[in-house]
């Protein structure tokens, strides 16, 4: 039973884990910490809330605690495949919509799903994390609330604020070339409703 929760979740786990480390062997290898901490905690697992939320949950713990050890930078690795596909339409949703600004130039896939992870690279850590489970996961507002331990209201707020970032990160590169800035400093996830905090 624990081979099939592994086939059928450990594709999902390793791209979301590809969000947030330079290479997609330490994804793998945060993956595999998901899947044991998952086997350790099988016994005890009381189903409050689904699997997916649970198993998530602790994927954005350890993707947490290894980005908050100093000794490791926050930087992508650009992977081929289906996160191409996803950042394409990624690109489409959040930076050209409400605007109705439509880019200048013709953009291929590849340097969208560059870009695009740039410009997820600056968001800071909530943000990052609450658009890539609603985007790249298609999780509810429910679910991503459960996953980060977070209100509904906190998980609106944060994905609206992450995309107003997306969109001013990614106007300037559809407009004229210029890559995303991957200075974080002002996208910070501040504001927070009270008690939202961690």
């Amino acid at each position: 039973a624990f081979e099939l929760l592994i086939d059928r979740h450990q594709g999902k786990i390793i791209r979301f884990m590809q969000g947030w480390v330079a290479n997609v062997q330490q994804a793998e290898d945060l993956a595999q910490d998901v899947f044991l901490r998952v086997f350790k905690a099988r016994k005890t697992y009381v189903p409050t809330a689904k699997f997916t939320t649970w198993l998530y949950r602790i994927a954005h713990n350890i993707a947490s605690n290894y980005l908050r050890d100093s000794s490791h930078r926050r930087e992508y690795q650009i992977s081929k495949g289906d996160s191409e596909s996803t950042t394409g339409l990624l690109i489409e949703n959040i930076a050209v919509a409400p605007s109705g600004f439509q880019p200048s130039r013709s953009i291929d896939q590849s340097e969208k799903s560059t870009v695009v992870l740039q410009a997820l690279q600056a968001l800071g850590e909530r943000q990052r994390t609450a658009i890539m489970l609603s985007k790249f996961e298609g999780m509810s507002y429910q679910e991503i609330a459960d996953t980060m331990g977070l209100s509904i209201q906190a998980v609106k707020s944060l994905l609206s604020r992450a995309r107003v970032n997306l969109k001013n990160l990614l106007e300037p590169y559809l407009m004229s070339g210029s890559p995303p800035t991957t200075d974080a400093s002002a996208l910070e996830d501040n504001a927070l409703p009270l008690g939202d905090k961690e």
